[in-house]
């Protein structure tokens, strides 16, 4: 188990590597014998900077243990490459997938760090030939380039944007399909999720619009909508003074509670019945 000391104002997350795993999870670590849900997601099902987040508090009105598998700075790519959490997975009566970017991923156009998928480890000769002023040594941050591309060179942009999209679509199929239980996708977003591609630029999670969640729709159980308006804003989170602009972007209790509200009767449908 790896432990981070948290610093003034934060909480402790007990962080731990979950059955040999190299992503770090919230802990503490804990064995779970019989039925459960897994939960998988980035840094919003973590719960940064929240005492209680929603597998927790899935977990307290469900009745039933709800693993958290949420990792900040996870995407899609981070679980598809550990196998030791896709196995885990593999066990519940039913899966949660939080939402995760479309910026995170590695791509024909660039690659991120396989855990913590929104690092930037550079471009491939596709990237480099789409955008040729680019000085790809300037980004760390899949978020930071993007943006900077987006403003940019709108139009070549646009061509990296939709194959981040499609890429988004085809991760998300092979993780549904590897997982091989049910799965719920949550949407925990900042807003609804837009109607329209042209609409999916700054709100997270990052490129995904509708039409991309309606691509999956055959192969997943449900999707859960928790409601944007509970989201953003740092009231009630427990925050470091430095990191206040950070937790604001983050959904905060009130957030975490409203999702696991929406879950339940969704969950609830695959949950051994006493």
């Amino acid at each position: 188990m790896s432990y981070d000391a948290p610093g003034p104002g934060g909480l402790d997350y007990a962080p731990c590597r979950f059955r040999g795993s190299r992503m770090l999870f919230r802990g503490p670590e804990r064995a779970v014998d019989g039925a459960f849900v897994a939960c998988l997601g980035g840094t919003e099902t973590y719960g940064k900077y929240v005492r209680r987040p929603w597998p927790a508090r899935l977990e307290a009105v469900a009745g039933l243990p709800c693993l958290n598998f949420g990792s900040v700075n996870a995407g899609i790519d981070s679980f598809l490459n550990e196998p030791a959490v896709l196995e885990a997975a593999q066990a519940a009566q039913v899966v949660v997938v939080q939402a995760m970017g479309a910026q995170n991923l590695s791509n024909r156009f660039y690659a991120v760090h396989p855990r913590r998928n929104d690092r930037f480890l550079g471009p491939r000769p596709l990237m480099a030939r789409l955008f040729p002023e680019a000085d790809f040594t300037e980004f760390h941050f899949t978020r930071h380039m993007t943006g900077a591309l987006a403003q940019r060179a709108p139009e070549s942009f646009a061509r990296l944007r939709a194959a981040l999209r499609a890429t988004w679509v085809a991760r998300m199929t092979e993780l549904i399909d590897r997982l091989g239980v049910p799965v719920v996708l949550l949407w925990l977003g900042q807003a609804a999720p837009p109607d329209t591609a042209e609409a999916a630029e700054a709100p997270e999670p990052l490129f995904v619009d509708r039409a991309m969640i309606e691509a999956l729709r055959p192969r997943l159980a449900a999707v859960v909508e928790a409601p944007p308006a509970a989201t953003g804003g740092a009231e009630g989170m427990a925050v470091p003074p430095l990191e206040a602009p950070a937790a604001a972007a983050l959904p905060g209790p009130a957030a975490h509670a409203a999702a696991a509200e929406a879950l339940l009767p969704v969950v609830g449908q695959y949950l051994p019945q006493s």
